[in-house]
């Protein structure tokens, strides 16, 4: 009962086809838009934050209607996506892309990583707070224009992961629905071990913010930083399923399970 939702984190894709992206999908676009049409240039044109949009508005691209590509449909293959002929894959008109925010056009912020924005736009509260979790769990190299259907399972995963730390601090609506028990699968696919002490990071704080996590990893340490522990085993596959040990990651360690070699190492290192 204390459970208010179950929410499911999987290496799943996020979209089907390239409008969504990391920029959309942590609501930072909004604050682009809204600071592009507030400069001067943009506000004596006439511009307003609904120019800057490319999917909706008179300022993105006729022809491909912002997309950027043109979707070239395949009868048993999936669908191509080639460069707009007329915008040349940059979404926007001329004269929206002249605009400039801080030295940058929206082409140029599209293509930006969200490592190098968060330098860039740093005196922007709202847009560094949105965009702070994606580097926090290692995505800080994806452009913010990236198409969504072009990441790897990995990378949406953790991408889900961002748009669920959206909820963290939001207390009226938490404890309108309880707290939530998050299933995670290999959330360390293809991450670099600095990378992988950031997840951690972002683990605990889901965690003290009232939420319980169930993540199946294999990695040392990720199950060194565990509260509770629970090995399948003995074997692989057909050969497993039964729970071979369990509790706290140094007592398990103690055993003579297969992992406990490798958690016994693991510990090693950090004492």
């Amino acid at each position: 009962e204390a459970v208010g939702e179950v929410v499911r984190i999987d290496q799943s894709s996020l979209s089907k086809t390239p409008r969504s992206n990391p920029a959309l999908l942590t609501g930072a676009w909004e604050d682009f838009r809204k600071a592009f049409a507030a400069t001067e240039e943009a506000t004596s044109a006439g511009m307003t934050a609904g120019t800057f949009s490319f999917n909706a508005g008179d300022g993105r691209c006729d022809h491909c209607q912002g997309l950027g590509y043109e979707q070239v449909e395949m009868q048993f293959l999936s669908d191509l996506y080639l460069p707009c002929p007329i915008c040349e894959g940059r979404r926007f008109k001329p004269e929206v892309l002249a605009i400039q925010l801080d030295g940058c056009s929206i082409d140029e912020l599209l293509k930006m990583e969200v490592g190098v924005a968060l330098e860039r736009f740093a005196g922007y509260p709202s847009i560094v707070q949105k965009l702070e979790p994606v580097q926090r769990v290692g995505l800080g190299y994806l452009p913010l224009g990236h198409p969504l259907n072009q990441l790897s399972g990995g990378e949406s995963q953790r991408l889900k992961l961002v748009r669920h730390l959206g909820k963290v601090g939001a207390k009226s609506t938490r404890s309108s629905r309880g707290n939530a028990l998050i299933l995670i699968d290999e959330p360390t696919t293809g991450l670099h071990r600095h990378d992988i002490a950031n997840l951690l990071g972002v683990f605990q704080e889901l965690v003290e913010d009232g939420n319980s996590l169930v993540v199946v990893e294999h990695h040392p340490d990720i199950l060194t930083a565990a509260d509770w522990l629970v090995e399948m085993g003995p074997g692989a596959g057909s050969a497993g399923g039964q729970v071979v040990a369990e509790g706290r990651p140094r007592d398990v360690a103690e055993g003579k399970t297969e992992s406990a070699p490798f958690l016994r190492e693991a510990f090693a290192a950090l004492d």
